[in-house]
């Protein structure tokens, strides 16, 4: 099963569709990643917001879920646009006032090489299981003064593995790769894409970058 068939299935949809968990990530071996779903389905909190107040420009959301970033944005009367391959999340952003397409980073997306800003949030980083190859797919997405803010692990780590989307009572999609990564790691990972980290902050536990396009790099 492909990696948008897998975020398609029941679990996160009707996690999703009710607002509420549990959801997790669970590896072959049994270890779960609780995924936050209350969160992600209530207005932006104050780790959030200091995401939202260092947007700058035309905002693309990847992976945007239920969609709170975007609609908090469009609210400001910002442009902005969710990307995610899950309907149910595409359908809850256009229902809060956002923007969404259902649609895969890695695809074709409007106004490439344009976006001001690039956001990977609540472990988005992990798309595809591989954080080189989509921060270098970002470096074609956003403008030449373009930013990417990505959230990263609380933890020291640099993880690829296959998980499964699990809802803890015997429900559970097919596997797809995803990636895990602490602060250290994506600012190698950033380098080798061909970005710079040109900003750190924690809030609330949550950790993030700022990265910025190597001066000195040619595209990726």
């Amino acid at each position: 099963m492909s990696v948008r068939t897998a975020w398609r299935a029941d679990p996160y949809a009707d996690a999703l569709r009710t607002g509420q968990g549990p959801l997790f990530l669970r590896r072959d071996d049994g270890w779960l990643l609780p995924l936050e779903v209350e969160r992600w389905c209530e207005a932006p909190d104050r780790a959030d917001r200091s995401v939202l107040d260092r947007c700058r420009g035309a905002v693309l959301d990847v992976g945007c879920g239920p969609g709170r970033l975007v609609a908090a944005l469009a609210a400001e009367g910002r442009r902005a646009l969710g990307v995610d391959i899950s309907p149910e999340a595409v359908a809850r952003t256009l229902g809060l006032g956002g923007s969404a397409l259902c649609r895969s980073v890695f695809d074709p997306l409007p106004g490439e090489g344009r976006w001001d800003t690039a956001l990977l949030i609540d472990g988005n980083i992990g798309i595809g299981g591989d954080p080189v190859a989509l921060l270098r797919r970002l470096r074609r997405v956003v403008s030449r003064s373009g930013r990417v803010i990505a959230e990263c692990a609380p933890a020291d780590v640099d993880e690829r593995c296959e998980v499964r989307v699990d809802d803890g009572r015997g429900g559970r999609g097919e596997r797809f790769p995803w990636a895990r990564v602490g602060v250290p790691a994506l600012t190698a990972h950033a380098a080798a894409a061909g970005w710079t980290v040109s900003e750190r902050w924690s809030l609330w536990g949550r950790h993030f970058v700022t990265l910025a396009r190597q001066s000195s790099s040619a595209p990726r």
